[in-house]
């Protein structure tokens, strides 16, 4: 096959890239400038898509004696996730901009173009599988679950699948790859993962959103309506969040209190105990399927939910619903006319605990991937039991 390899300057893609050449197809690289300010540096494993990245993503594509080119997606960048990660935390949601990337970027800008100039696939570094079945490819964890990457895959749509190459899938471990990549003379073969928001490399989410959105002070309640605490901003708070909260009266029992919920339009934080952070029901929309699910989604159907790219998942029922203008809340999406449904097993236990809206929830059936959707809603065990 004729593969664009996208190197991100990273250890993975350059053996995804690797193997794609030894496996004989015609292989071309490509690095993804995502920045806008081409001189930022690298710091250790904060952050990513940096200068250095790009010129360890050279020296390897020189090895493997491939093209190599950089391609400037800078402004669809900015457009698709760096300012939806702000309109986001602007909503009260708490959005998950690795997945947007993915969506928008690497698997939808990126593809569409490697499709337009005339490449059969697209080579990633990503820990997922593959698998051809009657009614298309079907999206799978990777054979290491401690690596396995399917989650923040969960975007890519059927016609999307078709055209991507992820020769990492079957490897049991990054050591291996490490080892590998020292083998094939890939000087990065030690170098760190990247991990936080890549466009905050520094690791401070909160004083960058401070810089990037309007600050309102409001009030911290407790469930009962009492006034706890004051915020300088609702944007820089969480669901599940304990640390940084500030809170001028105690609780009455003396334990610890964690963020419930965020209401954007009274902009208003709501605190309380650690149980009531426990979800029986999320529900959302801007779902998309990974491919012929092969179920009847007219029915609801037995599933598991993975709410976090590294959390374990759930067992659950989800369905298709229509939404009710009767139950569409503040954290809906404008236009939004259906949405999934998901029951979450009660008897687990570890329960679903801070669930936030603006999080991806990711189906799955065994190993599939059967698709996600964004939370809008999560609804608190107690009040699923009570209702």
């Amino acid at each position: 096959m004729k593969i664009l390899a996208a190197m991100s300057g990273g250890v993975d893609s350059a053996v995804a890239a690797a193997r794609a050449v030894e496996a004989g197809h015609d292989v071309v690289g490509v690095h993804l400038a995502l920045s806008r300010m081409p001189g930022t540096l690298r710091t250790g494993s904060r952050g990513c898509c940096t200068v250095e990245d790009a010129m360890d993503a050279r020296r390897v594509a020189n090895l493997l004696d491939i093209p190599f080119y950089v391609w400037d997606f800078s402004e669809r960048f900015k457009a698709d996730v760096v300012d939806d990660f702000i309109a986001e935390y602007e909503a009260g949601r708490t959005p998950n901009p690795c997945m947007r990337c993915n969506e928008k970027i690497k698997f939808a800008a990126l593809l569409d173009k490697a499709v337009a100039l005339g490449f059969d696939a697209v080579a990633t570094g990503h820990y997922a599988s593959l698998i051809d079945s009657p009614n298309g490819p079907e999206l799978h964890r990777a054979s290491a679950w401690a690596k396995d990457q399917s989650y923040v895959l969960g975007v890519l749509t059927a016609e999307q699948l078709k055209y991507c190459y992820f020769p990492l899938g079957d490897t049991p471990s990054k050591a291996l790859i490490r080892e590998e990549a020292a083998d094939r003379g890939i000087q990065i073969s030690h170098k760190p993962d990247s991990h936080d928001i890549c466009f905050i490399p520094d690791g401070d989410t909160r004083g960058w959103l401070s810089e990037h959105v309007k600050r309102e002070p409001g009030d911290i309640l407790d469930e009962s309506g009492s006034t706890v605490g004051r915020h300088d901003g609702a944007h820089g708070y969480t669901i599940g969040q304990r640390r940084g909260l500030q809170l001028g009266v105690p609780a009455p029992d003396g334990n610890p209190r964690y963020v419930l919920s965020i209401r954007p339009v009274s902009n208003q934080v709501i605190v309380g105990p650690k149980e009531h952070l426990a979800v029986s029901r999320i529900a959302g929309g801007r779902f998309s399927w990974a491919g012929d699910p092969g179920i009847d989604l007219a029915e609801r159907f037995a599933c598991d939910v993975q709410i976090r790219a590294h959390a374990e998942p759930v067992p659950a029922y989800a369905s298709l619903v229509p939404i009710r203008e009767s139950e569409r809340t503040e954290q809906h999406r404008v236009g939004a006319t259906h949405e999934v449904v998901v029951d979450v097993a009660l008897d687990q236990a570890e329960p679903l605990l801070g669930v936030a809206p603006g999080q991806t929830a990711v189906l799955y059936i065994g190993t599939r991937v059967l698709g996600q959707f964004t939370i809008d809603r999560a609804i608190p065990a107690d009040s699923a039991q009570a209702a």
